[in-house]
C-alpha cells in the first residue's frame, strides 16, 4: 500500500472562477459535489492506498468533505507548491512510495487509482509518471482539449498523478522547484534541461526511454518510469469552463 497527498491549495482565481464562486479551486462543484470530494473519495476507497493528507487550508476545505473528513489529515499551505508538498510528505513520514494527486481530477475512481498503482508496480523506480496516448485520450473523451507532446514512439499527454520516493523529493527539492517554475517558459526550460534536449524534442527525436533517462540525470533517480497508463481519467483535469461542462455531463450520467 502507499500513502497519498492531495494538492488542494490553489485559489480560485483562474479560468474556473467563471464557473463558481468558491475561494478555493478544489471546491468548484461538478455534478453537485466539490472536485476535491471525488478525488478524496476515490483515494479512500482504493485498496492500494492507506493514509491521505490534503495540502490546503483545512478551515475552507473541510466542510466540503462531509463524512470523509474523519479519515483524512490536513497540512496548511505555507510556501510554494514544492514546500507544501514536502510538508505533507513529512507529515506522513512514509517509508515507502507516496502517491501525489491534484484536486481537479474528479473522474478518478478507486478502480482507476488502484489500476495506476498496479501499472507502476511492474517496474522498480523512484518516480512513476503517467503518460496517455492521444488515441486513448481522444477515443475515451472526445472533445476534451489536452496539450500533447510528440515523441518518436507516439503522441502523449501527461496525467495528474505521480508516484514518487519521498527520499528523492527531499534530496532534489531545488531541482523540482526549478522544473516547476520553468514548465511554461521554453527559454527557462531549456536552461534547466539543456538546449540539445529541447532541440531533440522539437524535431521529434526523443523516445519515452530517453525521457526517463533525462529524469534520472536531472533528479538523481535510480530509476524513472513513464507509465503508459490504460486509465485516461488520470489526465482529465478540470481547469477551464469547457472542461467543467464536459465532466459535469459525464458525472451526471454516471450518477444517473
Amino acid at each position: 500500500m502507499v500513502d497519498a497527498v492531495v494538492l488542494a491549495g490553489r485559489a480560485n482565481d483562474g479560468k474556473l472562477a467563471a464557473v463558481g464562486p468558491p475561494a478555493n479551486e478544489a471546491l468548484v462543484e461538478v455534478a453537485g459535489k466539490p472536485m476535491l470530494w471525488y478525488v478524496v473519495e476515490g483515494l479512500l476507497g482504493a485498496r492500494r492506498v492507506d493514509r491521505v493528507v490534503i495540502s490546503g487550508p483545512r478551515a475552507i476545505l473541510a466542510p466540503a468533505l462531509g463524512a470523509l473528513i474523519d479519515r483524512v489529515d490536513f497540512v496548511e499551505p505555507a510556501g510554494d507548491i514544492i514546500d507544501n508538498l514536502q510538508a505533507a510528505i513529512d507529515r506522513l513520514g512514509s517509508p515507502g512510495m507516496v502517491l501525489i494527486a491534484t484536486s481537479d481530477i474528479p473522474l478518478v475512481t478507486p478502480a482507476v487509482l488502484d489500476g495506476f498503482i498496479d501499472e507502476c508496480s511492474v517496474r522498480s523506480a523512484d518516480l512513476h509518471y503517467p503518460v496517455i496516448s492521444r488515441e486513448l485520450a481522444e477515443g475515451s473523451y472526445p472533445g476534451m482539449r489536452r496539450t500533447y507532446g510528440r515523441l518518436k514512439d507516439g503522441t502523449f499527454t501527461g496525467g495528474n498523478l505521480v508516484l514518487v520516493s519521498p527520499q528523492v523529493l527531499r534530496a532534489r527539492a531545488e531541482v523540482a522547484r526549478s522544473l516547476f517554475a520553468a514548465r511554461k517558459n521554453p527559454l527557462r526550460l531549456a536552461a534547466v534541461l539543456g538546449p540539445a534536449f529541447i532541440l531533440r524534442l522539437v524535431f521529434v527525436r526523443l523516445t519515452l526511454p530517453e525521457l526517463e533517462a533525462v529524469a534520472c540525470r536531472l533528479l538523481g533517480l535510480a530509476g524513472a518510469h513513464a507509465v503508459r497508463t490504460a486509465f485516461p481519467e488520470i489526465g482529465v483535469d478540470v481547469d477551464k469552463p469547457e472542461d467543467h461542462a464536459m465532466v459535469s455531463r459525464l458525472l451526471g450520467t454516471r450518477s444517473g
